[in-house]
Parts: C-alpha cells; structure tokens; sequence
C-alpha cells in the first residue's frame, strides 16, 4: 500500500477549465508586528486575506497552506512593514510558479495611538481601525490604505433655531431698553439663559487612499492627523473640564453637515502629496432622527475610485 499522501491540487486537472482572477483564504487571525512612520514595532491583531491568481486554466487549484505558512513565519519572524510587504507579494508569486503572475494581500486591524487632549496635556489611548491592502498586478504594487476616523458633527440648523429660542428668551427677560450688564451676564450664565442647545452627534469619516509611487512608508498617522485637522472635532480620549469646554467651543466654531464635513475632506485630500486617489464616506449618526446622513466623494479620476 502506497504511504505517498494524494496531492489533488497537482495531480488533478480542472473539471471545467478557466482562469480565476484571484482564489485564496480570509479571515486569518494572526498576530503581527506593525511598523509604520518611525513608530516602535507594535503588535496588532489582525485578519488576513490572502489571494493569488489561477492563470492556468487547466490547474485544479493552489496551494492554499503555502500562503498560510508565509504569512505565519511572517507572524512569528518578521515586522510588516512597507519594505516586507512588497517582499510578501513576491513570495506569494515564487510560492505558485507556472500557476500564478499575480497576488494579494490584506491585513485589517485596530491601531491604538496616544492622542493629546485639546488644553489640559492629558494624554489617552484612542484605537483606529485600519486596513492595508496591497496587490502585485503585472509586476506593479498597487498598495491601499483604509481608515475610520471618529469625530463630533454639530447641526447648523439646529445651532440656528437654538439661537433664535434664546434671542426670544432674551427679549421676553430683558423687556425694557436699559439692562444691566452684570445682569445680563448672570443671566446667560443660568439655566434660564441657554434654554435651548443644538444637537450633534458622534460621526466617522471612512477614508480610503491609494499612496502614490513615491510613498516609501505606511502614513496612517498623517492621514489620521489631516482628517483631524480638517475637521476640527475629534472624538477625545483623556478630558478634564477645560478639555471639555474647548471641545464645546470647537463645536460650535465648525457647525457642519455632512456635506461640510465631506468637502473639508475632499480639499484637504487633494493636498496630500503621497495620495494619487481617494475615497471619502463620512457618516454623521444622527441624534435627532433615527437615519443616518451620509457623504461620499472621491478624487474624480477617470480610472479611479467610484462613489458606487
């Protein structure tokens, strides 16, 4: 009796012949060391996708453990960087000689970054969700990165109508043409006073870039950082009451829809030397209705990123 074990993938040919433009595995948990921006090596935990193409029509399959156990002595030996992930690639293609001329590779995972409250110094963690995918087509890496990016949105109109309540509130308290300063002051300091306050509410920018031939690196805390800046409201993490107060001042210095919200980030993208293509989604989770108002813009390339 034979002890050689069977290899159907090699030894069998396709029942219906064809090329598949990718075949592989996703959802692979696996530990990784990150390296990005002259960050220390950070361990996240991430899942995979990990694809090559079947080029031979007449190949059965490919070799699905081979993908597994480069990106485990990745895992176990190596720091993903912008360096090792172009590396990766080319071991996925030498991997499926005369099967495959292309591969693909994903890692999604939560990044946590010390961020800086607005006035006190305090420090906290914040996490970001992110993604890199990079793909080896014809010998060229296409590398694409993803992130969420919370922050607080503020209704015009709600600011609108909250303020015409308090100029009635005024009017109806200090009825007469001579009012005292002081008075006025204790008044709008009171309950009485801000009798009406507009909404807002959490949102998250979804950002997609595609990093343009001269990026050498994984620019996560620059993209975070120009969305940040951009929007004027980011979502805290450490806050005292000078801290909260600064963040209620942001508010309501940069009221927005999400159409606002949308077009800040659509100029402030076209800047961003090391982007050739973007695409935006922000989601502001309304507090007044029980939907959501969204906005999606991209670049406008021609053979770029589609809003569909």
């Amino acid at each position: 009796m034979s002890t050689v074990m069977p290899d159907i993938a090699n030894s069998s040919q396709a029942q219906t012949e064809g090329k598949l433009d990718w075949v592989g595995m996703s959802e692979i948990e696996m530990p990784i060391l990150l390296a990005f921006e002259n960050q220390a090596p950070a361990r996240v935990s991430a899942r995979i996708e990990a694809f090559v193409s079947l080029d031979d029509p007449k190949a059965k399959g490919i070799h699905m453990s081979r993908l597994y156990l480069l990106l485990d002595q990745l895992s176990n030996e190596d720091v993903l960087d912008y360096a090792v992930l172009n590396t990766l690639l080319d071991k996925f293609i030498k991997s499926h000689q005369e099967l495959s001329e292309h591969a693909q590779v994903s890692f999604s995972f939560d990044y946590h970054l010390r961020r800086q409250s607005l006035v006190s110094g305090k420090t906290g963690w914040k996490a970001y969700p992110m993604q890199i995918k990079a793909s080896r087509l014809q010998q060229r890496t296409h590398i694409e990165l993803s992130i969420k990016v919370p922050y607080s949105s503020t209704c015009p109109c709600s600011a609108a109508l909250a303020r015409q309540l308090i100029q009635k509130a005024f009017s109806k308290q200090f009825n007469r043409d001579q009012v005292d300063k002081a008075e006025v002051e204790r008044w709008l300091g009171s309950t009485e006073g801000i009798i009406a306050t507009p909404h807002s509410q959490r949102s998250i920018a979804q950002i997609k870039v595609k990093l343009a031939d001269n990026a050498n690196d994984f620019p996560f805390i620059s993209l975070i950082d120009r969305v940040e800046q951009s929007l004027q409201t980011p979502v805290q993490a450490a806050v005292k009451r000078e801290d909260e107060q600064e963040f209620a001042r942001l508010n309501g210095q940069n009221l927005m829809f999400c159409e606002d919200a949308a077009r800040r980030l659509q100029h402030s993208f076209n800047l961003a030397d090391q982007v050739s293509d973007f695409w935006i989604r922000v989601n502001h989770y309304e507090s007044l209705h029980a939907h959501d108002a969204v906005s999606i813009v991209t670049k406008g390339l021609a053979d770029g990123y589609t809003a569909y």
